[in-house]
């Protein structure tokens, strides 16, 4: 019996030790938001203000990306290009800590689609709506109809598009000769690509939520369906673990389920950053080398310890980091080729 209680004993401490030792040894940075792409600064300054006085992460990210869906450029929202026959659709998901999750897609004439998305979660028995029957749930909500109607850029943008109708994605072009996404390059020659803001966040109690919101890719085949508005694709939450967002091309994070996998990561004890990495080797692994020199796509996230990064597969990726008033700043994304 005392021989046993020794082993017990001795199990026991074992186990306190090999906890202690994958704990993070730093103070846990919180609240704290990040978001893709430099739109996120203007994002992450909604956002903060809501965290900074106690707010809640879900709020907080509902909030943040509805200033760049308002933004009318052309990569977000109702501003947006439109899809090769003209019509505008936009896609959204968000999460919180509790796995509750919504999503809308193929989304027409409504501002804010993460809000609809968070009604979805909130008022339904349902992860995601599509299409008419979004519409249809976002309108019994209140949410008004917009006008149908192209922003001037985005017109601009399909009609020089219209002269040719190829579809050829210029990656990173959005970044190119120092633009941001509130002053978009080169619409006269239509080779807008996409963009998405994805954004995650936590709050003061430590929970995490996530948001995602796109048009998805300028000039796509009617009722093309990227990653951001799929869970576990561009958006995931789990509160024990972190939280992850995604973009670029969403076809490519979809076939390895690309949030899920960089918070998978992370359980297994890797870094943000490096969970990200991993991620992204993951798609290049998939499609090769030689294709994935033609796109890009990128993840950012965050740990409970409120530690953040993003990896990228190519140069041009940032993401926008804030975790006090005075610290809201880009960070150039590490890339692999």
């Amino acid at each position: 019996m005392e021989r046993r209680k020794f082993l017990e004993f001795s199990s026991l401490g074992l186990s306190a030790i090999t906890f202690s030792s994958f704990k993070s040894s730093s103070p846990i940075r919180k609240p704290i938001v990040i978001s893709t792409w430099d739109a996120g600064i203007e994002a992450n300054k909604t956002a903060w203000k809501i965290l900074s006085i106690g707010g809640s992460a879900l709020d907080a990210v509902e909030k943040g990306v509805m200033v760049t869906e308002s933004s009318q450029n052309c990569c977000v929202g109702l501003g947006a290009n439109p899809d090769r026959d003209g019509f505008v659709t936009l896609d959204a998901s968000i999460m919180d800590h509790q796995f509750n999750c919504g999503s809308v897609a193929f989304l027409e004439r409504i501002k804010h689609p993460i809000s609809v998305a968070r009604r979805v979660m909130e008022k339904t028995p349902h992860v995601m709506l599509v299409g008419e029957g979004a519409q249809q749930f976002a309108v019994a909500e209140g949410f008004p109809l917009e006008s149908d109607k192209l922003s001037n850029d985005a017109k601009k943008a399909y009609e020089n598009w219209l002269k040719k109708s190829e579809y050829n994605p210029i990656i990173n072009i959005e970044r190119t000769k120092g633009n941001n996404a509130f002053a978009p390059p080169k619409l006269e020659t239509g080779e807008w690509n996409h963009d998405t803001i994805g954004m995650v966040a936590m709050d003061a109690n430590g929970n995490l939520s996530g948001s995602c919101t796109t048009s998805g890719m300028g000039f796509k085949m009617r009722g093309r369906v990227g990653d951001s508005p799929i869970i576990g694709a561009g958006l995931f939450v789990d509160n024990e673990v972190g939280a992850a967002t995604a973009t670029g091309q969403g076809e490519d994070v979809i076939r390895i389920c690309g949030s899920h996998l960089v918070v998978e990561f992370m359980r297994q004890g890797l870094n943000p950053e490096m969970a990200c990495k991993k991620a992204v080797e993951r798609i290049i692994k998939a499609k090769g080398v030689e294709k994935s020199k033609q796109i890009q796509v990128g993840f950012i996230a965050i740990n409970k310890q409120g530690d953040y990064g993003g990896y990228c597969i190519q140069k041009g990726f940032n993401f926008a980091v804030c975790y006090a008033e005075e610290k809201n700043f880009l960070v150039d994304g590490k890339f692999i080729l």
